[in-house]
């Protein structure tokens, strides 16, 4: 335990200290990042046994997908960047049995990651809960890192941000108050002509809800954002020239770009609810473009990244 600890903390650090030193301010040149979403142990026994309000027994199926998907990254070349965890990193809500068990078997699967390809974790609804307290909030952050904040990579400003304060922050009102003056914060500095700072090649955004799953007017339900938040961030995200925005959730592909703002959907590494297969996203940039593509762990692994995507990270 105590090994696996250590070298996740040593993860931790990387993704807050590593990617935060001014030389990542600077673009020079394309690169890629990996997005996953939804390990989520214990959902597949859960999603089989018909008892999804359970926190799942078994999650060794899970595991190994994990594992997998580390393999698989660890072996690609170039090197990604980082790789980003969109939520739900466990079935367990918090307070219920099995979460000591999930949280750290996850860890143990991470930590074989190469120690040159930082993570970064996202908070989803089963890591803070529906209805979010500070309580679950501070549980999360121990386990875990910030539930919000903003990191460079080679020219790129990305932001994590907490979607269960958009969804539900009725236990936490003060907490997504604060979320919003930073975020406004943030939006307003990459935006700005007048700022000292560098301006980003591109803005993008990472939570584990998507805004919307087709449309940016389809109707609400579990899986998207209410209607009114929704366009409300979206508006703020186009001002601001955020690029994409990265999510999971929805245990599917899915998405759309709508008014130059790619809402990017990805499927889970763990329980698949429709046809996709277990898998993980490539992400691309470019200093014109952001171009991903979904990949099932067994076709990243057996053949890695397609030439076309190759071609651009050589440009």
């Amino acid at each position: 335990m105590a090994e696996t600890e250590d070298i996740f903390l040593r993860a931790k650090h990387r993704t807050f200290s590593g990617l935060t030193e001014d030389v990542e301010h600077e673009w020079t040149g394309p690169f890629c990042f990996i997005q996953a979403a939804d390990p989520q142990l214990g959902l597949m026994k859960a999603w089989k046994d018909g008892d999804c309000d359970g926190g799942g027994e078994e999650w060794a199926e899970e595991v190994e997908l994990t594992k997998q998907a580390v393999e698989a990254v660890n072996q690609l070349s170039p090197r990604p960047k980082f790789m980003v965890l969109c939520g739900d990193l466990v079935h367990a809500m918090p307070g219920t049995p099995f979460r000591e068990g999930q949280e750290r078997d996850l860890k143990g699967a991470l930590k074989g990651t190469d120690p040159s390809i930082p993570l970064v974790f996202v908070s989803g609804n089963h890591d803070l809960g529906n209805t979010p307290t500070p309580a679950t909030v501070e549980q999360y952050c121990s386990a875990w890192g910030d539930d919000y904040f903003s990191f460079w990579v080679g020219g790129v400003l990305c932001l994590v941000l907490n979607s269960q304060l958009f969804y539900d922050a009725s236990a936490c009102p003060q907490l997504k108050e604060a979320q919003e003056i930073w975020l406004e914060e943030q939006l307003s500095r990459a935006s700005s002509s007048s700022s000292t700072e560098p301006k980003p090649k591109h803005v993008l955004v990472f939570q584990h809800i998507p805004l919307y799953l087709k449309s940016p007017d389809e109707e609400e339900d579990y899986f998207n954002l209410q209607r009114g938040i929704r366009q409300i961030l979206l508006d703020r995200f186009k001002r601001a020239g955020v690029k994409a925005v990265f999510s999971g959730h929805y245990h599917r592909n899915a998405g759309g770009c709508h008014g130059g703002l790619d809402m990017v959907v990805s499927s889970a590494i763990g329980c698949q609810l429709g046809e996709d297969t277990h898998g993980v996203r490539v992400v691309v940039v470019t200093a014109d473009d952001v171009i991903h593509r979904y990949y099932s762990l067994e076709l990243l692994r057996a053949r890695g990244v397609d030439e076309e995507l190759k071609k651009l990270l050589q440009a």
